[in-house]
Formats: structure tokens, sequence, C-alpha cells
């Protein structure tokens, strides 16, 4: 087994192995073994990072923004929220919204960088460093074409374009977004606002 007891006298609860963490040594292959119960996790070179839980007003701009995807994108890509992307061996993300090429898999939790057509990640005062400078980073190393930032209070959403190999600003707006890829985008911001 890859994970232990969070407190030994405490029954059911899950937690990662401390010396694995040390040791950074954890897969892709582990953490799909891990129990239905293990909480969301993110693989940062081998080691185990824990997904907060997001606040209302930032679940609800991902809702949101899903609900729009779902209505506005063409049928080619599908939406989805609260899924992993597999970064590589020992890397995974959980992005707050993603556009998945299809066809997709009903039944799968992790999908290969490859079929992400967009990563957009919700800010929040915990993930500020990671969203706006790292996961933009690794997206671009995986090669995911489109990274979109959504900043709160008020909301203004960023909008990249991979090119040669980085993301360069296409657009933002607090009002409307309005972007030609990954389709063409007239993003009424307050259709996104909780």
């Amino acid at each position: 087994m890859t994970a232990q007891p969070i407190d030994p006298d405490v029954s059911g609860m899950w937690g990662p192995d401390p010396l694995r963490q040390r040791l950074a040594n954890y897969t892709i292959e582990d953490v799909l073994a891990f129990p239905d119960d293990a909480p969301r996790v993110e693989l940062r070179d081998g080691v185990l990072v824990l997904v907060p839980s997001p606040t209302y007003g930032h679940q609800t701009i991902s809702n949101l923004l899903w609900m729009w995807f779902r209505r506005n994108a063409p049928f080619d890509v599908s939406p989805a929220t609260a899924v992993g992307v597999v970064m590589s061996h020992r890397d995974t993300f959980e992005p707050d919204v993603v556009l998945l090429r299809r066809p997709v898999v009903a039944e799968n939790h992790y999908f290969d960088a490859e079929q992400v057509v967009l990563a957009v990640e919700v800010v929040s005062p915990g993930t500020r460093r990671r969203d706006r400078l790292e996961k933009p980073a690794d997206y671009a190393d995986a090669g995911i074409p489109h990274y979109w930032r959504i900043e709160q209070n008020p909301v203004h959403v960023y909008a990249y374009d991979l090119v040669d190999g980085r993301y360069e600003l296409v657009a933002d707006s607090a009002e409307e977004l309005i972007v030609t890829k990954p389709f063409d985008v007239r993003l009424p911001v307050r259709d996104i606002t909780p």
C-alpha cells in the first residue's frame, strides 16, 4: 500500500506515506491506485500536494465557466471540472476547468496533457504563486495550447496562447473576453461572476 492512516488511532483517515514524501518517489501509477476516499491531490516532482477545497466564490466561477462552455463551445471539445491532467510520470495537476479534445472517456479522472486544449485556473489567496507562475510554465512545457487565469474580486480573465513554447497574453478583460482561440469566444465576464 502506498499510503497510510494520518493518525494510527483514527481509522479510515488517509494520508501520504511520510517516507515516500521525503523520497519524492510517488508516480501517477501510485495516484491511480489510491483508495476512493483519498483526498484530491496533485503530484509535484514525485511529492503529493493536497488540493484544498475551493471557496464558494471560486467554485461558482468554475461552475459558471463550465456551464458557459457547455452552451457555447464547439462539439469537438468537452468542458470538465475537477479532473486531473497528467503532465509527466511524476507530475499531475487538477485545473479548475479544462476543455478536452473529444472523444472523452467518461470514466477517466486523469487525462493526458495532449488531450487538453485549454487549462483554466481560478486564483485564490493560497494559490497565487502556483496559478500565476508555476502552473503556466508547466502547462506550456506540456504543450497545452491555451491557458486562462481568472482573478477574483473583481473577476478578471487573462487569456494566453502558447507561442514558441511560452504563453503570451492575447486578451484580458473584466467586462468581455474576446479571443479567436481555442474557438471564437465572446465571454461576458458577468456570466461567470458569482
